[in-house]
């Protein structure tokens, strides 16, 4: 069954969203690469490396001249890394540090070939080109920190750290399950994009062309150490980690950036950073006007703990819709959280004064965040609330789960409702079951919604984007932690408020968490009811064939919004229809 983009014959140019002037890093074509030519700076019998005139790509060959590597890779303690690895290169240490860090990867895959994967550090997506076997290896890191696309079909495979870079070598059908998903996620998990013949390299694997396996060199599970130490021993081991992790994170003798939004996670990275760099510490801060609920209380008093220079952007609804379509351009697939716009506007005040800008993404996956709540609750009470436990998981999301019988057209829920979920292995895995939810937020909210939100969106913003808290080694470590430690009781993150107990005010630390709540529901009823209207119901909507419009019209009249969702609803619909208007 094909499903295929339609609706945008006859278009015109003027209705649809520009992309920003987003500069593309690199692509590859690998297979019939004859007919390849524009842009070409450096090609092979069955490979051709294409970048744009702005961003060059950063080719290196190794020493033996058998490996071509091309990618994007970021060792945050070189040093360290290279001691590790056994790593000495001399001569080279002039070269600029992504191209030394690059060259630590020839010199590696030169020693070890494959199990090079095992051994890299931070933050990477590579490819490697084995001239000799004529093997292309795509890698990405272990905690998804960077993304890597690759086509699955055709004479020409192509490859890119941007989905959109290579959509227009594939054909406009639709993923019909990564639908289904984003409508219950707000993102699309997993190896799949909304693309049928895009996937990405998942976190922790490799793919191997021209056979297209995947090997997975790095598994996430749950490995508890010293369970019978107490929470203060845990608390001492996160803490000593964390210091060294944000230093390696700090750009060295310039100013850095940190969003703070006065919770426990951005507000301890603000304090480690304060801590440890000698140059200027800028924070920022945003709401949504003088009379809709804020944190500034909260982020103003961290920024006079940590002696920083704050800065405080006030978002209005009117910017919050007019900056949604190049937000969704800016991303690689859709991502329906409110808070794309306010990232992406929050990056461009920050750039007007750092290069790099760190934030607190990671707490809630690694350690415990409230929101696993409900499903511990269903655990205890299955036989009460009737829901099986992927349902359960679905539904917590607070999404669209619910309503996909109404929400997708038949003959679209009926090619879905039987597919396998993505999640299912993991929740039923056999670590505990907090532990299973950890793994879950990180191998998949965090892969595929917030790191990749971050690194798309604060690349758009023109800064370096850095999630101390998702570094793999504060992953890894996360999972070593028994879950009492982590979510205990009502307390969230006990170990993460352990580990920075003497660096931040108790205001900080006892609050309860609240999240930024992004004022969408107000948006739909008071300020963009028209506009979205006009956008979703139209019968040149790209989301017209697949969904119920009748369903999307009720939700703009509120009608039955007795637990005031539609707003969230509404949020993600509009994403939805706005990335697709962008790609075709």
């Amino acid at each position: 069954m094909k499903w295929s983009h339609a609706w945008w014959q006859g278009r015109s140019a003027e209705k649809s969203p520009r992309s920003p002037a987003l500069a593309p890093t690199w692509k590859l074509a690998y297979g019939a690469v004859s007919e390849v030519t524009e842009n070409v700076v450096w090609r092979d019998d069955q490979l051709a490396i294409v970048c744009g005139d702005q961003n060059p790509a950063r080719i290196t060959i190794s020493d033996n001249q058998r490996y071509v590597i091309v990618g994007d890779v970021w060792f945050p303690d070189r040093g360290a890394f290279m001691q590790r690895s056994g790593i000495n290169i001399h001569g080279k240490e002039g070269l600029r540090s992504a191209v030394l860090d690059q060259e630590l990867v020839a010199h590696l895959w030169e020693q070890v070939g494959t199990g090079t994967w095992e051994k890299l550090t931070g933050a990477f997506v590579l490819a490697v080109w084995d001239r000799e076997q004529q093997q292309l290896w795509l890698g990405r890191d272990r905690s998804g920190i960077r993304t890597l696309y690759y086509t699955t079909d055709g004479a020409t495979r192509w490859i890119a750290p941007q989905l959109g870079t290579i959509a227009p070598h594939c054909s406009a059908d639709l993923d019909l399950v990564a639908l289904r998903d984003y409508l219950c996620c707000a993102f699309v998990p997993g190896d799949r994009t909304l693309w049928q013949a895009i996937r990405e390299v998942r976190p922790g694997s490799m793919v191997q062309l021209p056979d297209g396996a995947v090997q997975t060199y790095w598994h996430l599970q749950e490995h508890i150490t010293h369970p019978d130490k107490p929470l203060e021993w845990h608390g001492d081991g996160l803490r000593t980690l964390l210091d060294a992790v944000v230093q390696a994170y700090l750009p060295v003798g310039e100013p850095v950036g940190a969003f703070l939004s006065g919770g426990l996670d951005s507000s301890c990275i603000t304090a480690l950073a304060a801590k440890f760099h000698d140059a200027p510490l800028h924070t920022y801060a945003i709401h949504f006007g003088a009379d809709c609920p804020n944190e500034l209380e909260f982020s103003s008093l961290v920024a006079q703990h940590c002696h920083t220079q704050h800065h405080m952007l006030e978002i209005t609804f009117k910017e919050m819709w007019e900056h949604l379509p190049e937000t969704m351009a800016a991303l690689d697939d859709p991502i329906g959280d409110p808070l794309t716009v306010p990232n992406l506007l929050l990056g461009r005040l920050a750039a007007e004064t750092v290069k790099t800008v760190l934030n607190g993404e990671g707490g809630d996956p690694c350690f415990g965040g409230p929101k696993n709540q409900p499903m511990l609750i269903n655990a205890l009470y299955g036989n009460v609330t009737q829901q099986e436990t992927l349902q359960a998981y679905l539904t917590s999301f607070q999404k669209c789960a619910i309503d996909l019988p109404q929400l997708l057209k038949p003959e679209v829920w009926s090619a879905v409702q039987s597919e396998p979920s993505v999640f299912a292995d993991t929740l039923q895995s056999r670590d505990r079951y907090l532990n299973r939810l950890m793994a879950l937020n990180i191998q998949f909210k965090g892969a595929d919604q917030i790191l990749t939100k971050v690194n798309n969106l604060t690349r758009a913003a023109g800064i370096d984007g850095r999630s101390p808290l998702f570094d793999p080694q504060v992953v890894a470590l996360s999972m070593t932690i028994p879950p009492e430690y982590k979510l205990s009781g009502v307390q969230e993150k006990a170990v993460l408020k352990q580990a920075v107990a003497n660096l931040l005010p108790a205001t900080i630390l006892q609050r309860p968490k609240s999240g930024m709540m992004v004022p969408v529901q107000r948006g739909f009823r008071e300020h963009w009811n028209r506009q979205a209207r006009s956008l979703l119901l139209s019968r040149h909507a790209a989301i017209a064939p697949y969904l119920n419009q009748t369903l999307i019209r009720n939700w703009l009249d509120y009608t039955g919004d007795t637990w005031g969702r539609y707003g969230v609803k509404l949020w993600l619909l509009a994403s939805l229809e706005y990335w697709l208007q962008v790609r075709r």
